[in-house]
């Protein structure tokens, strides 16, 4: 981005649009580039007067200026001198005082004197007085990510920035909408997405969708803030292959429009020097948390869009129940203005067919709003509560569970000796909890093993009392157990443990 003083935009009839470069300008960055990479090792004062000179030859200096200011990103900038500033200058002020300096004779006295309390000499004391200033610094290092053509196409899209500091409103259609939705949520930026009649690019066909995203409305006097984000979100939308925005730009209080395409804007193949938080705190931690807890869903960032009406709503996330074919949908509303709540409602109250969490920030006071439009809302205050959240996934699984349980027969007969509880449930594809209350004619309950009698019959021969436990585990690792405890508990036996040395296997008292 760049600061206000260099924007350049046209207001020709009545619009507003960007003055972006054209390759005759492809000298003029190279000159510039030049001209910082030509003073390394010379003072900022002497880097500013060659700049100055560009742009008296220049058509426009803010462009000379603006060039400049993205290479000063990648400058290293110094400040030399024998004796630091602020002690010669402490040194040099106390010495004046003493002397009285009025003529030059006392000057160069009160500087001897410095000089002598700073084991230095006068000069050496002179010259470092005002070494700090800005003018005084030395550039000690350039190292450009941009050759001409890159610095060209990122003052364009640094321009189109700054261009959309005053923006109260941005519309745009991507080939890429998730991406862009993704960072509209990690900005923070209020937003919907609305279904269109398909457009025709020069270059081909563009999504139906357009997402209108929105600064703050009524209650909030609109901020630069807001403005920054509806700037640095156009670093993603310009990543799209195909893409039109269309911004509505509070112009000194005259409402103008500003449009811009794919093809006057492109992001130089660098990584940004900063870079945006992923997401909000609130959803960051809600999936750190529950990730952590292996449960049977699988937490889904951002799925498909879902029709509401004729908009187009994108939750927060998805669940995915890992038994079967079957989503329930979560949306995480934060505190946002009254207007915005009620779209949020709205969208909600469109949405067909589909099963919704909502987790409402308690200050909104829409919890009731939520459930009567048939969606499930779970009331949080600062963090959303995993538990609230696996209480009402829990209500689905059972349903889920008592479903594929009904599907099985009342007897399962596995193929193997020995199949764990886990492994027969994944063969069925159902939960464990689906097949766990089922009847297995064939197999014995040993914890959560199903084993053969024939096979118990064999273990109960090979493993004896007094037997090392790690004998006895080697045994029932023959025939693929691993519950060790259960086992040797189902054979009438115990564990008597001899400190860290290990066990031994002992008959049940």
């Amino acid at each position: 981005m760049l600061t206000k003083d260099l924007l350049r935009v046209s207001r020709a009839g009545g619009g507003y649009q960007p003055q972006f470069t054209d390759p005759a300008d492809r000298d003029l960055a190279a000159r510039v580039l030049g001209v910082y990479q030509g003073h390394v090792d010379r003072s900022r004062a002497d880097l500013e007067t060659a700049l100055e000179s560009i742009e008296r030859e220049a058509e426009d200096f803010k462009l000379v200026r603006g060039f400049a200011k993205l290479l000063e990103r990648d400058a290293t900038f110094e400040t030399r001198s024998q004796v630091d500033p602020e002690r010669a200058r402490s040194a040099a002020f106390a010495a004046a005082e003493s002397v009285g300096v009025v003529t030059t004779d006392e000057r160069e006295r009160a500087l001897s004197q410095a000089a002598d309390r700073l084991d230095a000499t006068p000069d050496a004391v002179a010259d470092s007085l005002y070494a700090d200033l800005d003018a005084r610094q030395v550039l000690v290092a350039v190292d450009p990510r941009w050759g001409p053509d890159e610095l060209r196409a990122q003052y364009d899209l640094s321009l189109a920035q700054t261009a959309l500091f005053d923006a109260t409103e941005v519309r745009v259609h991507s080939s890429d909408p998730k991406a862009l939705v993704s960072a509209v949520k990690r900005l923070r930026l209020m937003y919907e997405i609305r279904k269109t009649d398909e457009r025709e690019a020069d270059t081909g066909e563009w999504s139906n969708r357009e997402v209108v995203v929105t600064g703050p409305t009524a209650p909030f006097r609109r901020t630069r803030r807001y403005g920054t984000r509806f700037a640095r979100l156009l670093r993603t939308v310009a990543t799209a292959d195909e893409w039109c925005l269309e911004a509505t730009i509070d112009d000194r209080g005259t409402e103008r429009t500003m449009t811009l395409t794919h093809a006057d804007v492109s992001v130089p193949g660098v990584e940004p020097v900063t870079d945006v938080s992923y997401d909000s705190g609130v959803e960051a931690d809600f999936a750190t948390r529950f990730e952590s807890l292996d449960l049977d869903w699988d937490l889904v960032r951002e799925p498909e869009p879902l029709a509401a009406g004729a908009r187009v709503a994108i939750p927060d996330f998805a669940f995915d129940y890992r038994h079967g074919d079957f989503r329930v949908f979560f949306e995480i509303m934060g505190f946002w203005t009254p207007e915005y709540v009620e779209k949020k409602l709205s969208q909600l109250a469109d949405l067909e067919d589909v099963e919704l969490l909502v987790a409402v920030d308690e200050s909104l006071g829409v919890g009731e709003a939520v459930e009567a439009r048939d969606h499930r809302a779970i009331p949080y205050s600062g963090t959303v509560r995993v538990k609230d959240v696996r209480d009402a996934l829990r209500r689905y699984e059972d349903e889920l569970v008592a479903e594929s349980a009904a599907a099985l027969p009342d007897e399962l007969v596995p193929d193997a000796d020995v199949v764990t509880i886990e492994a027969l449930a994944a063969d069925h594809g159902v939960a464990e909890s689906a097949v766990v209350e089922k009847f297995f004619p064939e197999h014995e309950r040993v914890g959560r093993t199903l084993v053969r009698p024939h096979v118990l019959a064999e273990l109960a021969e090979r493993i004896e009392a007094g037997m090392a436990l790690s004998a006895a585990e080697a045994v029932l690792d023959e025939f693929g157990i691993d519950d060790a405890s259960a086992a040797l508990s189902h054979l009438g036996y115990r564990v008597e443990w001899e400190g860290l040395g290990g066990g031994t296997v002992r008959e049940q008292d």
